[in-house]
């Protein structure tokens, strides 16, 4: 499987793609305006807290406060008090350091926690916690133990915090190791040395820019090329990775051709489509996606796929390949939270296991921790899945101002009809004798075709004249019934 990952540069933003097999499966936005709050650290200010919720609002300097919770304190702080109420660590007025884990989404402030991670490209430094850990991706035994061993002395002789063995860290020596827990302790020296100075509301820390994060969380091996379309950045990125992953300068490639890097793979227009509420299968059924505020949900239909021996191996093939597709839409958009997939129903348990099984696998890819559950009696399934930034949607557009959102408008003959109450009620409060009706053109077209017998007994009934004007601004659901 040949792997790229392409770094589209320009002065407002930074967009990488990650390409599996020429396919787009992983896109993340950095505008500069937008720029991610993500392991930004900050010495913030408790303005309220709330016991019901076992949480605290915290302010950092943001417009909204953020949303810190009792289970998102250090755990050096959880075991010191071994209390389960907020009100014992935390009161209003108190200055903490945090760091935030979740961006703004939506009407929701940023999430925080207290302990404390500063990553680099094979560990990640907790200078709070007690222990240390090694990734979970890591299933070899013996090297999970040798990694840990090597976490374990270095934290011994220096008498620091706790460190977590990344992915990236499987089979590197421990020397190299050694070097990047020294560049941690560093980092994180700096960061104290501010902290201590600074005051309450106050930016400490900022993670690194889109592009080095690039290198250091999404680069594994196996990746063929990393495409970069920006003088200035090829050569950032070369220096970070001269000295902290030497082993992958020969992979990062400055891309001067004429045809725009995203243009190599059709990214530009892969991202169109992901924008489409609905998504083609080769079979020729399709997936509908529905984001809402609480959940996401994720239908598969047939459509025109009639091929295979029976109605049963027609699904069974649909609901795999859709398996195949949700888990690259998922992460292609970046949908979080709840997801509700609706499976074709399938009368075989094989067959849902089967299915099931699919979806697990294709999701191993993913880099945010996802958890799913079995498929229910009426083919569902409920999964979640991490989210820690904006989805695609909400990054790349905003609500239609003509619907609020809704994606629906209300039909020129109901506007007619609301138009006609409202004429009804000014009349009535008002005994005017002439009106002005403003809307948009296909609604006044409407009342003086299709509704003109109607107008004419209103204004006989009410004994008024009304008078008619198209507005060329005004949406299909937008009037207004001016007194004259």
């Amino acid at each position: 499987m040949s792997e790229e990952i392409l770094i589209n540069v320009t002065p407002p933003e930074t967009r990488v793609a990650v390409i599996e097999n020429g396919i787009l499966q992983e896109l993340i936005i950095e505008r500069t305006r937008q720029r991610g709050l993500v392991g930004n650290i900050y010495k913030g200010e408790v303005c309220r807290v709330l016991p019901g919720m076992q949480a605290a609002f915290v302010d950092i300097g943001l417009p909204r406060a953020a949303f810190l919770h009792l289970s998102d304190l250090s755990s050096k702080e959880l075991e010191k008090k071994g209390s389960e109420n907020i009100e014992h660590y935390l009161y209003e007025g108190q200055h903490i350091v945090v760091q935030v884990v979740k961006d703004p989404i939506g009407s929701k402030g940023a999430r925080l926690t207290t302990e404390i991670s500063i990553p680099s490209r094979y560990q990640v430094y907790m200078p709070y916690a007690n222990n240390s850990g090694v990734s979970h991706r890591i299933e070899c035994e013996e090297e999970r133990a040798r990694l840990k061993a090597c976490l374990d002395a270095f934290r011994q002789e220096h008498n620091c915090g706790g460190f977590i063995a990344r992915t990236a860290a499987e089979c590197v020596e421990e020397p190299v190791l050694i070097a990047d827990m020294t560049f941690l302790l560093k980092l994180w020296g700096a960061i104290s040395a501010k902290i201590a100075g600074a005051k309450a509301k106050q930016f400490i820390h900022k993670d690194l820019p889109l592009s080095i994060r690039t290198l250091r969380d999404l680069y594994k091996e196996g990746i063929d090329r990393v495409r970069v379309d920006s003088t200035e950045t090829y050569h950032r990125l070369v220096e970070f990775a001269e000295v902290f992953v030497p082993e992958i300068v020969p992979v990062i490639e400055h891309y001067t051709g004429e045809c725009p890097v995203f243009e190599i793979y059709n990214v530009e227009s892969e991202i169109q489509k992901a924008l489409d509420r609905k998504v083609k299968l080769k079979s020729g059924g399709h997936l509908v996606f529905d984001q809402t505020e609480a959940m996401t949900t994720v239908d598969v239909n047939t459509g025109g796929y009639v091929s295979g021996r029976n109605l049963e191996e027609t699904i069974f093939k649909t609901n795999l390949e859709a398996a195949q597709a949700i888990s690259r839409q998922l992460r292609l958009r970046n949908l979080g939270g709840i997801i509700i997939i609706d499976f074709i129903d399938m009368q075989s348990d094989e067959h849902k296991r089967q299915v099931l099984q699919a979806l697990e696998r294709h999701l191993e890819k993913d880099h945010a921790k996802t958890k799913i559950t079995e498929v229910s009696v009426l083919g569902l399934v409920e999964m979640t899945r991490k989210r820690t930034r904006e989805s695609l949607e909400h990054i790349l557009c905003e609500p239609c101002k003509a619907c609020g959102g809704r994606g629906v408008l209300k039909t020129p003959e109901t506007v007619c009809l609301e138009i006609f109450r409202e004429i009804i009620r000014e009349v009535r409060q008002y005994k005017v004798k002439q009106l002005l009706v403003l809307a948009s053109n296909e609604v006044v077209e409407m009342l003086l075709d299709e509704e003109a017998d109607m107008l004419a007994e209103l204004e006989a009934f009410l004994g008024v004249q009304i008078k008619f004007r198209a507005e060329a601004e005004y949406n299909q659901e937008q009037y207004d019934v001016v007194l004259l």
